[in-house]
């Protein structure tokens, strides 16, 4: 027998649940050392330059938060829907299409806009999310279509949808031919909210998202019926709980916020529609929902954690050279080792020979 093995636990581990992620953390800086060594840069100056030097100003620490405003939102909303079971894996083609509506508004209304065009923009935005997500909800519930495969099919859609759109009626007539939309007015942007940073209103959405969140799943009725049929749907049937309901009530929620997302980001940094709206915050918001362990608060913190990732990428970039791939690498290997560690929810480690049976 090996002298080591895995043996079941005789219930899953409260304490794992919340310890794992932390390992996970751990194990890919150790793996990032490693990494960084074999490469031939300098490990504790490499991971200095990625995970300390970026927020390291109030500058710095402003860019974080722009970075960590896309994921909570994506990711509480997805949260909601994997308690359920409802796999939404199209994000960020949803994303795109709150981007491509809520950024139109703008562009419709150039020139003449006013107080009313911000909140306009916002609802369009998620109007847009919310009908990207109707598609897979619909075929879902109508064909019993795998939500997975046709919402991670439907973001290529999104993508080429805005790519012929910044090369067609969206591109800036003004722009010498360049595949971008007009600047936004002053009225299409979200305000900034703390001076000296790119902080913008849409930190404030992500803030009461993780709130709404919570007490949704918490306190109340629904957000029962969401874990009752994530965990046991055959109890759920009984109680009379209404399955497709909650498909559509999920897949909408996370739909409608991350097309809010989207908005933020043409609205906000951005400031104008362009062939790329996100370097994938619909993907990457999946890692930050299953690090935050589907818990809004957890994925707060996950969100900040993931958000370092980008931004110390593109430090480590320009201080040491290192390639652009090393944020995907990173990211990766987050995942990787959370899902490896997650078996010790349910399984621990034991060192030694099994007795063999008497």
């Amino acid at each position: 027998m090996s002298l080591v093995r895995l043996e079941a636990r005789g219930r899953a581990s409260p304490a794992m649940v919340y310890l794992t992620p932390l390992l996970a953390v751990g194990l890919t800086l150790a793996s990032g050392f490693v990494l960084f060594g074999l490469m031939g840069f300098d490990p504790l100056r490499a991971l200095h330059a990625f995970f300390v030097q970026p927020v390291s100003s109030v500058r710095g620490i402003g860019e974080l938060v722009v970075k960590a405003t896309p994921l909570v939102l994506i990711a509480v909303g997805l949260a909601i829907g994997f308690r359920a079971n409802v796999w939404n894996i199209g994000a960020e083609g949803q994303l795109t299409l709150g981007a491509v509506t809520g950024g139109g508004v703008a562009l419709a209304f150039y020139g003449d806009g006013g107080w009313w065009l911000l909140p306009l923009m916002i609802l369009a935005g998620i109007a847009g999310g919310m009908l990207w997500a109707a598609i897979p909800a619909l075929l879902r519930t109508r064909f019993n279509a795998s939500e997975i495969l046709t919402s991670l099919m439907l973001t290529y859609v999104a993508v080429l949808l805005l790519q012929f759109l910044v090369h067609g009626v969206y591109r800036d007539p003004d722009g010498y031919s360049f595949p971008e939309s007009r600047l936004f007015e002053d009225d299409a942007l979200l305000p900034v909210i703390v001076s000296g940073t790119r902080i913008h209103l849409g930190a404030l959405f992500a803030l009461l998202a993780v709130a709404a969140g919570w007490v949704l799943i918490a306190r109340t009725f629904i957000g029962f019926q969401i874990r009752v049929i994530g965990l046991t749907p055959a109890a759920a049937g009984y109680a009379g709980f209404n399955e497709k309901r909650i498909i559509w009530l999920t897949l909408l929620i996370s739909g409608g916020l991350a097309g809010l997302a989207g908005l933020g980001e043409v609205a906000g940094p951005i400031g104008q529609i362009t062939p790329t709206v996100s370097p994938g915050y619909g993907f990457t918001a999946i890692i930050v929902a299953f690090l935050g362990r589907l818990h809004p608060v957890g994925i707060l913190l996950a969100a900040l954690l993931m958000a370092l990732s980008f931004i110390g990428g593109e430090a480590a970039q320009i201080a040491m050279g290192l390639p652009k791939a090393i944020t995907g690498v990173f990211q990766g290997m987050l995942l990787f080792f959370l899902l490896a560690c997650d078996v010790l929810i349910r399984y621990r480690v034991r060192f030694g020979r099994r007795r063999a049976a008497a």
